[in-house]
Protein backbone atom coordinates (compact mmCIF):
# COMPACT_ATOMS: atom_id res chain seq x y z
CA UNK A 1 0.00 0.00 0.00
CA UNK A 2 2.55 2.13 1.04
CA UNK A 3 4.28 1.56 -2.34
CA UNK A 4 1.33 2.73 -4.27
CA UNK A 5 1.28 5.54 -2.12
CA UNK A 6 4.84 6.52 -3.48
CA UNK A 7 4.32 5.54 -7.27
CA UNK A 8 0.59 7.68 -7.51
CA UNK A 9 2.26 10.98 -5.78
CA UNK A 10 5.43 10.91 -8.03
CA UNK A 11 3.54 10.82 -10.95
CA UNK A 12 1.62 13.35 -9.98
CA UNK A 13 4.36 15.54 -9.48
CA UNK A 14 5.90 14.77 -12.41
CA UNK A 15 2.15 15.85 -14.14
CA UNK A 16 1.82 19.12 -12.36
CA UNK A 17 5.96 19.99 -13.33
CA UNK A 18 5.47 18.96 -16.90
CA UNK A 19 2.20 21.01 -16.84
CA UNK A 20 3.89 24.49 -15.27
CA UNK A 21 6.83 23.78 -18.24
CA UNK A 22 4.65 23.94 -20.87
CA UNK A 23 2.34 26.32 -20.00
CA UNK A 24 5.32 28.22 -19.43
CA UNK A 25 6.97 27.27 -23.11
CA UNK A 26 4.03 29.09 -24.64
CA UNK A 27 4.49 32.69 -23.19
CA UNK A 28 6.42 34.69 -25.25
CA UNK A 29 8.90 36.37 -23.28
CA UNK A 30 10.25 39.12 -25.47
CA UNK A 31 7.82 41.61 -26.83
CA UNK A 32 8.10 43.03 -29.71
CA UNK A 33 7.86 46.51 -30.84
CA UNK A 34 9.08 48.97 -33.68
CA UNK A 35 8.74 52.79 -33.37
CA UNK A 36 5.37 54.21 -34.09
CA UNK A 37 3.46 51.44 -32.27
CA UNK A 38 0.60 51.92 -30.33
CA UNK A 39 1.61 50.13 -26.53
CA UNK A 40 0.03 50.36 -23.16
CA UNK A 41 2.85 50.44 -20.18
CA UNK A 42 3.39 51.15 -16.75
CA UNK A 43 2.63 54.58 -15.89
CA UNK A 44 3.92 54.66 -12.69
CA UNK A 45 6.82 56.49 -13.56
CA UNK A 46 10.33 56.59 -12.62
CA UNK A 47 10.18 55.07 -8.87
CA UNK A 48 8.30 51.25 -10.00
CA UNK A 49 10.28 48.72 -11.63
CA UNK A 50 7.30 46.26 -13.24
CA UNK A 51 8.40 47.42 -16.40
CA UNK A 52 5.04 45.79 -18.02
CA UNK A 53 4.14 46.33 -21.45
CA UNK A 54 1.27 45.16 -23.37
CA UNK A 55 -0.04 45.29 -26.65
CA UNK A 56 -4.04 45.69 -24.86
CA UNK A 57 -4.92 47.77 -22.03
CA UNK A 58 -5.08 46.36 -18.87
CA UNK A 59 -3.49 46.21 -15.59
CA UNK A 60 0.34 46.29 -14.43
CA UNK A 61 2.53 44.01 -12.63
CA UNK A 62 2.34 46.15 -9.60
CA UNK A 63 -1.73 46.39 -10.55
CA UNK A 64 -2.19 49.88 -11.87
CA UNK A 65 -3.74 50.70 -14.80
CA UNK A 66 -1.77 50.47 -17.75
CA UNK A 67 -1.62 53.87 -19.72
CA UNK A 68 -1.99 54.10 -23.51
CA UNK A 69 1.71 55.27 -24.95
CA UNK A 70 3.28 55.45 -28.51
CA UNK A 71 6.93 53.37 -29.13
CA UNK A 72 9.64 56.11 -29.59
CA UNK A 73 12.60 53.73 -30.59
CA UNK A 74 13.79 50.65 -29.49
CA UNK A 75 17.64 49.54 -28.80
CA UNK A 76 19.75 47.71 -26.81
CA UNK A 77 16.83 45.35 -25.76
CA UNK A 78 14.57 47.96 -24.53
CA UNK A 79 11.78 49.77 -25.71
CA UNK A 80 11.24 53.45 -24.80
CA UNK A 81 8.03 55.40 -24.83
CA UNK A 82 6.28 58.33 -23.66
CA UNK A 83 4.06 59.22 -20.83
CA UNK A 84 3.12 62.42 -19.60
CA UNK A 85 6.15 64.35 -22.08
CA UNK A 86 8.76 62.06 -20.43
CA UNK A 87 10.48 59.39 -21.31
CA UNK A 88 10.71 55.89 -20.23
CA UNK A 89 11.83 52.49 -21.19
CA UNK A 90 11.37 48.84 -20.10
CA UNK A 91 12.97 45.80 -20.73
CA UNK A 92 11.69 44.02 -23.99
CA UNK A 93 12.37 40.63 -22.48
CA UNK A 94 10.10 40.22 -19.35
CA UNK A 95 10.82 37.59 -16.68
CA UNK A 96 7.29 37.17 -16.37
CA UNK A 97 4.38 36.52 -19.77
CA UNK A 98 1.14 36.35 -21.03
CA UNK A 99 0.71 32.72 -22.28
CA UNK A 100 -3.08 33.82 -24.15
CA UNK A 101 -1.29 32.95 -27.35
CA UNK A 102 -0.37 34.85 -30.86
CA UNK A 103 -2.27 38.18 -31.37
CA UNK A 104 -3.83 38.03 -27.46
CA UNK A 105 -2.12 40.83 -25.02
CA UNK A 106 1.85 39.71 -25.53
CA UNK A 107 2.10 41.20 -22.02
CA UNK A 108 5.71 41.13 -20.60
CA UNK A 109 6.35 41.94 -17.23
CA UNK A 110 9.22 42.10 -14.43
CA UNK A 111 7.16 40.74 -11.62
CA UNK A 112 4.48 38.09 -11.76
CA UNK A 113 0.82 39.84 -11.88
CA UNK A 114 -2.14 39.44 -14.25
CA UNK A 115 -1.81 40.14 -18.22
CA UNK A 116 -3.77 42.70 -19.87
CA UNK A 117 -6.17 39.81 -21.12
CA UNK A 118 -6.86 38.46 -17.45
CA UNK A 119 -4.72 36.00 -17.41
CA UNK A 120 -1.96 34.93 -15.00
CA UNK A 121 1.41 35.75 -16.03
CA UNK A 122 3.71 33.07 -16.36
CA UNK A 123 7.65 32.93 -15.11
CA UNK A 124 9.33 32.40 -18.45
CA UNK A 125 12.08 29.22 -18.64
CA UNK A 126 15.62 30.55 -18.77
Amino acid sequence: MKKLVLVVCSLLFVVIAAGAVLAAKGAKETFEAKAGDTIYVCGCGTGCDCGTLATKGGKCGCGKDLVKSTVTKVEKGKVFFQVDGKEFSAPAKGKYACNCGEGCCSTVSQKPGKCSCGMNLVKVQK
